[in-house]
C-alpha cells in the first residue's frame, strides 16, 4: 500500500513557540522551518509514500516544501490542527477517492525513511492506527486506510483520545526517528542523538553559537 502523507504546519512566526527558552524568536522560526524541510525531505525519500500534502498559510515555508516535492494546500478557512489536517485528507480523497492518508508531524527531524516505512506498513494492517510520541502521551502519525475517515484527535493527550477513538496503536520498536517529535529542548536534543537531517542540524550549529 502507498500512502499520502499529510503534513500540517503552522505560519512559521508561531511555529514551536516552547522552544522559544532555547532558541528564541530570531531563531525559533528558521528552527522549525528546517524541521518540516527534514521531515518532508525523508517523508519523500520513503519507500512506502506516494506524495506528501503540506497544509500551511506560510507563504515561505510552502514554497521552500514545494521545493522538496510537496504539494501545497492552504489552510482554509483556518480552523485548528484538526480541522486543517481533516482538510488536508479531504483534498487528497477528493481527487483520489480510496487513497491510503496518514497525518505526520511536521517536527521529525529525525525521521528516517526506512523506519517510516515500517510503521507505515504496520499501519497498513488496520483501518486506522497511530504512533504514539516518545513521551507516551501525544502522537506523530495516524492512518487511515481506504474508505476510513482519519478523524484526527492531535493535541495534548493525543494517545488517549485516538485510542479511544478506536484506532489501533502501533506497538513497533526500532522507530524511534519517527516517534522524536521536536517541542522542546530536551526534544531537541534527544533528536540530535537521534542524528537529525542536513537543515536541523545547520539550524541548531547557529542556534549553538548564538547562546
Amino acid at each position: 500500500m502507498l500512502w499520502t502523507l499529510v503534513i500540517p504546519l503552522k505560519p512559521l512566526a508561531r511555529a514551536k513557540s516552547r522552544l522559544a527558552d532555547t532558541a528564541g524568536d530570531r531563531l525559533r522560526p528558521g528552527l522549525a522551518l528546517a524541521f518540516a524541510q527534514d521531515t518532508v525531505a525523508a517523508a519523500t525519500a520513503c519507500a512506502a509514500v506516494r506524495d506528501v500534502v503540506v497544509i500551511t498559510d506560510d507563504g515561505h515555508a510552502g514554497r521552500e516544501l514545494a521545493a522538496l516535492g510537496a504539494r501545497i494546500v492552504r489552510d482554509e478557512p483556518p480552523g485548528g490542527l484538526n480541522a486543517a489536517l481533516a482538510h488536508g485528507a479531504s483534498a487528497v480523497r477528493a481527487e483520489r477517492p480510496a487513497a491510503a492518508v496518514a497525518a505526520l508531524n511536521a517536527d521529525l527531524p529525525a525521521l528516517r525513511p526506512a523506519e517510516l516505512a515500517r510503521v507505515l506498513d504496520g499501519a497498513a494492517q488496520f483501518p486506522r492506527a497511530f504512533l504514539p510520541d516518545a513521551a507516551g502521551i501525544g502522537t506523530t502519525l495516524l492512518s487511515a486506510a481506504p474508505g476510513t475517515e482519519l478523524r484526527p484527535a492531535f493535541g495534548t493527550a493525543s494517545r488517549s483520545r485516538h485510542a479511544t477513538s478506536g484506532a489501533v496503536e502501533l506497538l513497533l520498536a526500532g522507530v524511534d526517528s519517527v516517534r522524536q517529535d521536536v517541542d522542546t529542548g530536551d526534544d531537541l536534543r534527544a533528536a540530535l542523538a537521534l542524528g537529525v537531517g542536513p537543515r536541523t542540524a545547520s539550524a541548531a550549529a547557529r542556534l549553538l553559537i548564538a547562546d
